[in-house]
Order: structure tokens, then sequence, then C-alpha cells
């Protein structure tokens, strides 16, 4: 085979493979068209318990940290900022409104290592399993920038704690 064909070839393939990621891509968003929850605030009384500047990586299905849900907003990754009060946690995604997470909503929260295309060291990344406006459960994954994941999902375990018993910690 001629050098020429050789490269015929490799553009060939290349130009396939990455007409098969841009048709893959589109099916996902036409799946994940509808969005999963809708923009919000925290009340005005919320105490706010503490605030995380991280990555945004993912939001995937359930125990599925591969499987990428492409719903609007969610299917990049971004800078974000996470506030956590004793009404929910709220999510400020670069580009987009902000959403907030009940307690109601959030089922638990979590260290994680893998998620998608982010492998980091054991326990760097945060999940918070969260109730959809659809009630199906998703998992989100954060990576704090400033501090430990371990203090990111220790708060949102904390509020989670304080609104089960009813206490105030």
């Amino acid at each position: 085979m001629t050098r020429e064909g050789a490269l015929t070839v490799i553009v060939a393939v290349v130009v396939v493979l990455i007409g098969l990621g841009v048709w893959a891509w589109r099916r996902r968003t036409r799946r994940d068209a509808a969005p999963l929850i809708q923009p919000g605030e925290l009340p005005a009384d919320a105490a706010i318990v503490a605030t995380f500047d991280a990555l945004y990586v993912a939001t995937t299905k359930h125990d599925t940290p591969l499987e990428r849900i492409a719903a609007p907003g969610l299917g990049f990754r971004s800078k974000a900022g996470v506030t956590v009060a004793d009404a929910g946690v709220a999510i400020d995604l670069t580009g987009q409104d902000r959403f907030v997470l009940t307690t109601d909503r959030i089922v638990d929260a979590g260290q994680s290592t893998v998620a998608i295309d982010r492998v980091v060291e054991p326990g760097g990344l945060v999940r918070i399993a969260w109730r959809t406006d659809a009630h199906t459960v998703v998992d989100s994954y954060f990576r704090p920038q400033d501090a430990p994941a371990r203090a990111l999902a220790d708060a949102v375990s904390g509020i989670l704690t304080s609104t089960q018993t009813g206490t105030d910690e």
C-alpha cells in the first residue's frame, strides 16, 4: 500500500469515528431532553451550613457512574458553587440557573473515586444521589477545589441527619 493509500484509510477511519461520536451524543441528548430539575432558590430563612467551590463532573444514572445523563444544563463539566444549607443544597453551575436539591430530594451523599472519565484518588469525588422532578434517582459528582471531599460529603450528610431526626445539629 502506498503512503497516500494508508493516509486515505486513516482519514476515513477518523471521519467514521467522529461521525459515530456525534451520532451517539445527539441520540443521548434527545433521550435526556427533559430537564431533571427546575431552577430555584433556597428559602430566605435558610441557615447556611457551608459553601464550597467545586468542579461539577457529571450526573449519571443512579449507581451507574459511567452512564452520563445529558439533560439540559447537566451534560458538561463546569465550575460550580455548592451551598449547603439546612433546607437543602444550592448548586450554581457556570452559565446555568441555580437549582436547589431540597432535603426531601436528597437520597444520599458520600465519596467516590470514579465518574465518567474522571478518576481521582480514593474518595476524591463527592456523590450526591437525588430525586429528579420525575422521581427517578440520579447521582451528581463534584470535586471540591478548596476543601477535602470529606468536608462536602459530611456537610450534606449532616443536613440529612438533622432533617430525619428533627434536630438542629
